[in-house]
């Protein structure tokens, strides 16, 4: 009888072993879950950027507005008739 309760204890012990620290154990579990969190922040991320170059994107092939104000802002560009004034602080 003793002899069964130690190979059931050094059996339940191997299989506690490997469920804790084991491929696939509790252990490697947890830290896909925390890669796969990190993933999924980064996911929305770039998803939210990608919403925003889209919009932007749509913005310019609709409107004029849009183009202006970038040839203003980023190239210095001004319409005929316009005067330019630069302020010095």
């Amino acid at each position: 009888m003793k002899m069964f309760l130690l190979a059931i204890t050094l059996l339940i012990a191997l299989l506690q072993y490997r469920l804790w620290y084991g491929n696939g154990g509790i252990k490697e579990i947890k830290a896909y879950e925390k890669e796969l969190a990190e993933l999924n922040e980064q996911v929305i991320e770039k998803k939210e950027r990608n919403d925003a170059l889209y919009a932007e994107v749509e913005d310019l092939r609709k409107g004029k507005e849009a183009i202006e104000e970038r040839a203003r802002n980023e190239l210095g560009m001004m319409k005929e008739g316009e005067t330019f004034f630069q302020v010095l602080e």
